[in-house]
């Protein structure tokens, strides 16, 4: 399983113009959708910055909007209509009219308003909400093969949607393979606080605590010796390697109540890291710390 293309099936969304294509390309294709001209040239620096920002931006709107490319050099005669008197100049037409517009650059975030205002806004982002709902629910049915298709969806649209990352992660590692999750949520920034990304990263930290193979042999030494807190928290990683994060916690919890210093608190601080594995809002962590706490401050 691979990671889609972020820009395929987009081309048609951004074009090189031309005066002689304007009146289709621009004028009529404006009838069916808002269509933006990008006036500019290749000397034009800030052309070379605001550009990319267009067509990231474009893409990320999941064709709800066209970008159309004009080099003024080459194609002098609209601009000269329009009163282009330096570059780049952006225009937005609908209906064969234009309707808004900019000139030099502009910060990314400014952009994504532009086009929002233009589109209306709602689209793109009900679609991207939809998707990442669609791929949650075929997660939770084991419905992997779906779940990949929904993210993978919304990384065309938002190449950069963290909670897609994380989804596309959870899908690989579902299905055992550790090493492509881990390359996938390498996609995140380092320092992101998004809860499915923290949670995935708690989860690969888990997958490489212990041999799951060992899982057997450990409930069988802790059931002959039930003190033995080097085993059962071995155990315990075992667990939750093989993603019985349920198990780990009620095994990491018994060495808690038994000696909480143990290890240098080394039961409880794992289970701070199941818990993130688990999602801080999930059934399993919110358990957790209930029970925690009932036996810290007992």
């Amino acid at each position: 399983m691979s990671l889609a293309d972020p820009t395929a099936g987009n081309d048609d969304l951004i074009k090189e113009g031309s005066d002689a294509g304007f009146m289709a390309d621009v004028i009529a294709a404006s009838k069916q959708q808002p269509v933006i001209v990008d006036f500019w040239a290749t000397w034009c620096g800030p052309c070379r910055t605001l550009t990319p920002i267009l067509e990231k931006q474009v893409r990320a709107a999941g064709g709800a909007v066209k970008l159309v490319k004009i080099d003024v050099d080459k194609n002098p005669a609209y601009a000269g209509q329009l009163r282009v008197q330096s570059i780049p100049t952006v225009y937005a037409f609908v209906n064969g009219q234009p309707v808004d517009g900019f000139q030099g650059t502009l910060p990314e975030s400014q952009v994504k308003a532009f086009i929002e205002k233009l589109t209306g806004g709602s689209s793109a982002n009900s679609d991207v909400e939809q998707l990442l709902a669609l791929g949650e629910e075929s997660l939770g049915l084991s419905d992997f093969g779906g779940a990949a298709q929904a993210f993978a969806h919304v990384l065309t649209l938002e190449p950069e949607n963290e909670k897609a990352i994380a989804g596309m992660a959870r899908v690989y590692l579902a299905g055992g393979d550790v090493d492509q999750a881990r390359q996938t949520i390498a996609m995140a920034p380092a320092d992101s606080k998004e809860p499915s990304v923290v949670s995935v990263r708690a989860q690969l930290a888990l997958a490489s605590g212990a041999d799951t193979g060992e899982t057997a042999e450990l409930q069988a030494r802790v059931a002959a010796h039930p003190n033995d807190h080097q085993a059962r928290y071995d155990l315990a990683l075992a667990q939750a390697a093989s993603g019985d994060l349920k198990g780990a916690v009620d095994s990491l919890l018994t060495i808690v109540q038994a000696d909480r210093e143990w290890n240098e608190q080394a039961a409880r601080k794992q289970l701070l890291v199941v818990f993130e594995a688990a999602g801080l809002t999930s059934d399993i962590a919110k358990d957790g710390r209930r029970r925690l706490s009932s036996i810290l401050f007992a």
